[in-house]
């Protein structure tokens, strides 16, 4: 019998939690739960969960914190739950490691496709032959796709799970042009409810890091005005 995937819902609402669980479980989900922060670090370093959802405001420990701590032994997926209009505050979830995020209010059904969706990119990523390096390489850029590394410069960068599969995907196909719709189907595996912002935030933020090292790599990933981007080693 094929095993549930095992996720933890954290809100200090009750509402919140009982209503997202409602809804995970009708999709075949296991659901742990957690009001607060301290409680959440506790629970996603004791047991392996497929997903965490997370809400940015929390008492105590918030959310971003959380997050950050996580990051530093895992690479679960999670998706922020944030308040509208909290861009700066999104923007900074992903800056420490979120993979997504949903607006209050918002819908349960979209929420359960949005998990689905992180599920189904993690389970589908390239799992190399054991004992085989294989690598991505460009003039001053190394990628390890079994280690999930990336040297710049022969300098390691930390990149969360998304900016790594962001720039897997665009550097296996360089010179290609993607629209931000393409990347988030087939990053994202977002097939209707993506926010083209989302796109745009990891785009900033992998540029920035590869530019701490070498501002030629950040280059290559290049802005194709009014379509999106693509990855082009330029001489």
């Amino acid at each position: 019998m094929e095993q549930q995937p095992h996720v933890l819902v954290v809100d200090d609402e009750e509402r919140i939690r009982r209503l997202v669980r409602m809804y995970l479980e009708r999709s075949g989900f296991e659901v742990d739960e957690a009001a607060d922060g301290s409680e959440a670090l506790s629970m996603a370093m004791s047991k392996p969960y497929a997903l965490l959802i997370l809400d940015l405001m929390l008492p105590g420990m918030d959310g971003r914190d959380v997050c950050a701590e996580v990051r530093k032994h895992s690479d679960v997926p999670i998706i922020m739950l944030t308040a509208a209009g909290d861009e700066a505050q999104r923007i900074h979830g992903f800056e420490i490691g979120a993979d997504d995020y949903v607006v209050k209010p918002f819908s349960p059904r979209e929420l359960v496709m949005r998990a689905k969706a992180l599920l189904r990119r993690a389970s589908e990523s390239p799992r190399p032959h054991p004992g085989v390096d294989q690598l991505i390489t460009f003039p001053g850029l190394v990628v390890h796709l079994d280690a999930r590394r990336v040297e710049v410069e022969d300098v390691e960068i930390n990149l969360t799970p998304k900016e790594f599969d962001l720039l897997v995907y665009m550097a296996q196909r360089p010179d290609k042009v993607f629209t931000r719709e393409e990347l988030l189907r087939d990053v994202w595996n977002y097939q209707f409810y993506g926010d083209q912002r989302t796109v745009d935030t990891h785009i900033k933020r992998l540029r920035e890091k590869l530019g701490q090292v070498s501002e030629r790599v950040s280059q290559y990933i290049g802005t194709v005005w009014g379509v999106g981007y693509r990855f082009e080693v330029t001489s």
